[in-house]
């Protein structure tokens, strides 16, 4: 994933996004000079940030809450 899509994703802005990285707090690597993220990892630092588990975030935004 690009800095672009993971801001879209997180839904901050591309700014933070580079930033977290830079600083090593956001899981990401280097191709050349641009930045890029897995997924997985993407989802495994917000199941840490939040305590829930990763992919729990996704299942409720597509509307799987499970409560009608």
């Amino acid at each position: 994933m690009t800095i672009k899509e993971v801001a879209g994703y997180l839904k901050v802005h591309e700014r933070t996004v580079y930033r977290l990285a830079a600083k090593g707090e956001l899981p990401a690597f280097k191709v050349a000079n641009a930045w890029r993220f897995r997924l997985q990892d993407i989802d495994h630092w917000i199941s840490q940030q939040t305590g829930s588990p990763a992919g729990a975030a996704r299942g409720a935004e597509a509307g799987q809450g499970g409560e009608s």
